[in-house]
């Protein structure tokens, strides 16, 4: 019986496979999600030899079905590699030519305004869920810590740690930790909203922010609730372009920044490997994305890689 209920030929090397990369520490749902499907495919179609046409077939099918994401392409193309690496010489490898193309999100800047209009209209929600004392504080780590989506969602208690005003977010993205430190400010939102839910939920939770079950937020949850509030402050929503998300605040708390060392005066260069690894970036080079998108700094970016390259040629953040 397959640990992870494979169904296929292919399950005992499929939970080899994933009990190697826990082993290596990578522990990513998305990739048991996309390789029960590729299980799911090799089930249904009879599938019993890892070639070219098994291994194409479904990515041809996934295609069909997947959006503008294709990172799962690599999925499989590891799975070839590791089958080789352990004996299956002919196991296929995915060809370079279904590599995903990289399709960027173009992000919604947000104003002032809307940021401040947000935040008001977060702090009254009306909701019977969690979210009623939590949306203030999730989304505040998303906007003055630049967290990410899942990293607030993957956020436990003993991960906030109040009294020296710091939390811990443990194998994120590339299975990198990193500790941030917080205001005061910030400090005294997550202390209610971690009253709050003891208060109602109790304290054994297994992560700081809750379901109305008790179990962890889904990435769904997350934009359901960020769209309810951005309409109950009264916000539009532009039409025919890019439509405002959770990821947004992230991409604010970047290029807010660059932009206020750039009003302060500071070396913008020197501070990017402060930034990337506040944010959790393998390298400053990741950062770039996000300060590319600064309506005020842009002039300014092609100046801040030529200085960076020269300035910090081999820095980075593994």
């Amino acid at each position: 019986m397959s640990a992870r209920g494979f169904t296929s030929a292919f399950a005992p090397q499929l939970d080899a496979y994933l009990a190697f990369k826990e082993k290596m520490g990578f522990y990513g749902s998305s990739r048991i999600s996309y390789l029960k499907r590729f299980d799911a495919y090799c089930t249904a179609h009879g599938r019993v030899a890892f070639d070219r046409d098994t291994v194409e077939g479904w990515v041809t099918d996934q295609l069909a079905r997947s959006g503008r994401y294709r990172s799962w392409m690599s999925y499989i193309r590891d799975v070839g590699r590791w089958l080789q690496v352990h004996g299956h010489r002919d196991a296929y490898v995915l060809s370079d030519r279904w590599k995903a193309q990289l399709v960027p999100a173009h992000p919604y800047l947000l104003s002032r305004h809307e940021i401040e209009a947000f935040f008001a209209a977060a702090a009254t929600l009306h909701a019977e869920s969690p979210w009623r004392w939590q949306a203030v504080a999730f989304f505040t780590l998303m906007h003055s810590c630049g967290l990410r989506t899942g990293e607030a969602r993957l956020l436990t208690p003993a991960h906030v740690h109040l009294r020296d005003r710091n939390l811990d977010v443990v194998s994120s993205k590339g299975n990198r930790s990193r500790r941030l430190p917080v205001t005061g400010e910030v400090t005294e939102v997550l202390a209610d909203c971690g009253r709050a839910s003891t208060a109602r939920v109790g304290p054994s939770r297994r992560t700081f922010f809750v379901s109305a079950s008790g179990n962890q937020v889904t990435p769904a949850s997350v934009g359901v609730i960020f769209r309810r509030i951005w309409d109950a402050a009264g916000l539009p929503r532009p039409a025919g372009a890019q439509q405002p998300r959770p990821y947004d605040f992230r991409h604010h708390f970047a290029y807010a920044n660059v932009e206020r060392w750039a009003r302060q005066g500071r070396d913008v260069t020197a501070m990017l490997p402060y930034l990337a690894r506040y944010m959790g970036h393998a390298s400053i080079e990741s950062s770039y994305y996000y300060i590319h998108t600064s309506p005020d700094f842009m002039h300014a970016y092609s100046d801040i890689i030529a200085e960076s390259q020269s300035l910090l040629p081999e820095v980075g953040f593994e």
